[in-house]
């Protein structure tokens, strides 16, 4: 199961988001897309950039997700846009093993550049190639990664817009957190559709 952290100024209703959360789901990856902030926090800029807090939100989730026993034995993994790749990669260092595997969409890292060494999960940084700023951010949390792995969509800017980024964001996220969850257990299991009320 993915667990997806939206990035600041969105929510669990991102466009971008679900169409990324609907072809995992398409390929036999379950998902949880949530808000990590109320309606009224999410007015607050102090909130909205608050690492840590959306870290300890995500964390949350996980706990809650890893205690349900339709759930508890599956892999998991976190995609983070934006604010919300700093906070997965926080999360991520927060609860070591437990994460199977993280995926920056044109994420910032270097909002958890403290936590970056402590992060055991596999990860991919996504980032469009003429996302300029956030490119040169990835590049340098990087190097503070132990399991990292930088690709650079050509031609894509931060929301990835241009036709294909998208796509190529869907389906290398695909290709990471099955070959990581697949590594992880040996193989996985056939599972009967789980749906989950919150």
């Amino acid at each position: 199961i993915v667990l997806f952290a939206h990035g600041s100024g969105s929510s669990r209703h991102s466009a971008r988001n679900l169409e990324v959360a609907a072809f995992l789901n398409r390929s036999g990856i379950g998902t949880l897309l949530f808000d990590l902030l109320s309606e009224e926090e999410a007015h607050a800029q102090e909130k909205v950039f608050d690492i840590p807090l959306l870290a300890s939100r995500l964390a949350l989730a996980t706990r809650w997700l890893s205690a349900r026993k339709s759930t508890q034995d599956l892999p998991l993994g976190y995609f983070g846009a934006s604010t919300g790749g700093g906070a997965a990669l926080w999360a991520a260092a927060e609860l070591g093993d437990q994460i199977t595997a993280v995926v920056s969409r044109g994420g910032r890292p270097d909002l958890a550049m403290a936590r970056l060494k402590e992060v055991s999960s596999a990860t991919l940084l996504l980032v469009g190639g003429r996302d300029d700023l956030v490119l040169k951010l990835n590049q340098k949390a990087l190097s503070r990664l132990s399991s990292g792995k930088l690709s650079i969509i050509p031609g894509a800017t931060h929301l990835f817009e241009e036709p294909g980024a998208l796509a190529s964001v869907a389906t290398q996220a695909k290709d990471w957190f099955l070959a990581n969850f697949n590594s992880a257990r040996g193989s996985l299991p056939r599972l009967e559709k789980i749906r989950l009320r919150i």
